[in-house]
Order: C-alpha cells, then sequence, then structure tokens
C-alpha cells in the first residue's frame, strides 16, 4: 500500500466575522474593548490521507469550506487546530492571478512564480520555453500581466504550476476560467502528470472531471466531512444533498402528512414496462396518499443517466392539486422520450410549493431502461431520416 502524500488531521479553521465595519480611529478602539463579532468555523475536524500518486476531489456546495481546506493542505493558510503533513514538493493554482504582480512582465511573473515555488533561477531557465510554449503567450510574454486577458492569467499561472515538477499539484475552481481548448489541454497534462505517479488534490464543481480521473473524494458540508473514499458514493452522496436543497430536501425529517403508495412505468400500451425503446413512449405513474390532509402539494419527479447525473425534472407545480384527501394518482406522461440507449432511474417526491416543507421522497429507487437505439455513443435521441441522392 502506497504512503500517504498529505495527512490531513483534525483540521479546523476559524474565522472572527465583524457585522459593523468602523469608520474612524475611535470605532477602532472601542472596538478593541467589546468587538461585536462572532466566531465562523470553516472547517471542524477534518481528516482524511492522500496516497502517494493518487487524484483526489474536493466536492461539495458553495461555502462548505473546499477552497479554505485546498489552502491549509498548500500552506497558505494555518489552521486553528489539527495539522498537515505532506511529502514533497507542493505547486498549487489556487486563485486567479495569485503570486502574479501586475506591473512586473509575464517573463518576471515566470521566475517570481517559480521562485515562489522553490526552484532556481537556473532550473526556471530549463523550463522556461516549456511554460510559455504550454500558456502559448509567445508574443505577450513581455508585456506587464496587467494587461492580460483573464484566459492568459490562467493559462501562465497554470504552466507556471506544472511545469516546476510538484510531488503535490493543488488545483481550484480556477480552470473553469480557461476555454474549452485550453482546458481539455490541461486535462491532457494532468493525466501526464498522473502517468509520472505524481499526487493530485482539485476543487471543482465538474463531478463528470472527478468521474473520469480521481481515484478517490472528498465531500465537505458546512466544513465537516459529509462522505470520503469511494468516487461513485461520494458522487452519489453529493448529488443526494444538492437535490434535496434544490427541490426543498434539505431537510432529512419527513412529514409523513403524505406518502408516496406506489410507483409504476407504462408504455406506450399501458402496460407495466421498464424498457423503453428511443423516442417511444413512457408514463411515470405515481400513487400519493394523504395520511391527513395536506393543502396544495406537488409531486416531483427527476430523471437521472447511468452515473447518477441530472437529465431532466418535472412536476405539478404549474397547476394546483388543491386540497389532498384520500388517495391521488399522477401520471407523468412523455409521449416521446428523448433519450439514448443507457440505465436511467427515477427519484419521485411530495412537498409544498415554497420546497421547504417534504412529506416524502423516493431517491432513484425506480429504475428504467432504453434500449433497441443504434450502438454509436450519444447522450440524447433525435429521431433522423436520412436521404442519398445520386447526382
Amino acid at each position: 500500500m502506497p504512503q500517504a502524500a498529505i495527512t490531513v488531521e483534525g483540521i479546523s479553521k476559524r474565522f472572527r466575522l465583524f457585522h459593523e465595519r468602523p469608520t474612524s480611529v475611535k470605532e477602532r478602539l472601542l472596538r478593541l474593548r467589546g468587538s461585536r463579532a462572532e466566531d465562523f468555523w470553516a472547517l471542524r475536524d477534518v481528516a482524511f490521507e492522500v496516497p502517494e500518486g493518487n487524484t483526489w476531489g474536493l466536492v461539495g456546495a458553495n461555502g462548505s469550506g473546499k477552497t479554505t481546506l485546498l489552502k491549509i493542505i498548500g500552506g497558505i493558510l494555518r489552521p486553528t487546530e489539527g495539522r498537515v503533513v505532506t511529502q514533497g514538493r507542493i505547486a498549487a493554482l489556487l486563485e486567479l492571478g495569485a503570486g502574479f504582480h501586475p506591473e512586473l512582465t509575464g517573463r518576471e511573473n515566470v521566475y517570481l512564480n517559480a521562485s515562489i515555488l522553490g526552484l532556481s533561477r537556473h532550473e526556471t531557465d530549463l523550463y522556461f520555453d516549456e511554460i510559455v510554449a504550454f500558456a502559448e503567450l509567445e508574443e505577450f510574454i513581455d508585456s506587464q500581466v496587467k494587461y492580460y486577458s483573464s484566459g492568459m492569467f490562467v493559462r501562465l499561472g497554470f504552466a507556471v504550476a506544472v511545469h516546476v515538477d510538484p510531488s503535490i499539484l493543488l488545483i481550484d475552481e480556477v480552470l473553469a476560467v480557461g476555454d474549452e481548448a485550453f482546458q481539455r489541454k490541461c486535462l491532457r497534462r494532468i493525466r501526464e502528470i498522473q502517468a509520472e505517479g505524481r499526487t493530485i488534490v482539485f476543487v471543482t464543481h465538474a463531478i463528470q472531471q472527478v468521474q473520469a480521473i480521481c481515484d478517490g473524494a472528498v465531500m465537505l458540508d458546512h466544513g465537516q466531512i459529509r462522505a470520503m473514499g469511494d468516487v461513485a458514493d461520494v458522487i452519489k452522496e453529493y448529488r443526494l444533498v444538492m437535490l434535496r436543497r434544490h427541490i426543498g430536501f434539505a431537510r432529512r425529517d419527513l412529514t409523513r402528512a403524505a406518502e408516496i403508495a406506489g410507483v409504476e412505468l407504462l408504455d406506450g400500451e399501458g402496460a407495466v414496462s421498464s424498457v423503453v425503446p428511443p423516442g417511444g413512449e413512457l408514463t411515470v405513474q405515481v400513487d400519493v396518499r394523504a395520511n391527513r390532509p395536506v393543502d396544495d402539494p406537488v409531486i416531483s419527479m427527476v430523471i437521472y443517466d447511468g452515473d447518477g447525473q441530472f437529465v431532466f425534472r418535472t412536476g405539478t407545480a404549474e397547476m394546483r392539486l388543491g386540497r389532498l384527501e384520500g388517495k391521488l394518482r399522477v401520471g407523468f406522461e412523455m409521449s416521446s422520450l428523448p433519450l439514448a440507449d443507457g440505465r436511467y432511474s427515477l427519484t419521485v417526491g411530495i412537498h409544498d410549493r415554497s420546497e421547504r416543507v417534504v412529506h416524502d421522497w423516493h431517491d432513484q429507487r425506480y429504475v428504467f431502461d432504453v434500449a433497441g437505439g443504434l450502438m454509436e455513443e450519444t447522450q440524447i435521441f433525435i429521431p433522423v431520416e436520412t436521404r442519398v441522392e445520386r447526382l
């Protein structure tokens, strides 16, 4: 088993939040006596290990503490409690233009950044041409970086970070700023670094990237670890949390005032079926039972693909169901299912119109297959008639 390249031991980080900004020296002095501030814990007791040569993703909603944790791993912030132990040189690309001096040229900033990351001037000389070529900034390398576009900033910063021979590479969401072609180039370079046995930790909201290149993942939720380890399990938990927040599932407790009594998948003939051809008819029939009267409930349905990625959502929010007493049957009829071959799952929920009160929900409990289409790899089904004429 490989040794740990990064060991995070009980990390907590506290910030002091002041609700009133002082506007004078007098106010500053008075604040020293009795400051109106509160403690905000961005991280609480976070602990995990990243094995040497592994790539791990940090995921979570905005404000969950991902970037704070990455900065602590990189030595930019000090933890309030706990410690981080790392093995080898760290290169960090944490924010746009971090470490760049706007009055210096691109050339001067390359040498400045490289020295901060631990390279000698001679070592930077050896890598300089490769850095500039990777960033595609040959024409602008002797211009002051204050005139660079955001894309040029990103390209130069990433180029320096991946050419300083790091043992550990830390990357924040900054990569999302570059254009699509540069992002593909960055991913190719990351795969090369992986093949060299380097360790990578990156923060992202692009779950597809985590699935594609990560060996493990950590999900943070309000500064604490919610899930950790296997990528598929972490992503499933992440999507579950985001779904709850998106359609009112932020609370785990359910009222059970109304319950989902049954769900059936019906084909175009009205027969129960879990297999649908591309472009075929599918009806999701939901039976709801009220355990006590419920005013104007909303029935929601969400479709996910085989990787658990969100595909489509619909519901009864645009109509008024009135007061629910007894039983109710709702049918979501899709006359032409625009999905390509593959396995899909359904989440069904009952909540109020504000999406804050949840009565019942079944997460990805119902599965159906789309089969019978073309074998080419596609994401959606589009009916196409091909006509050929000899001229």
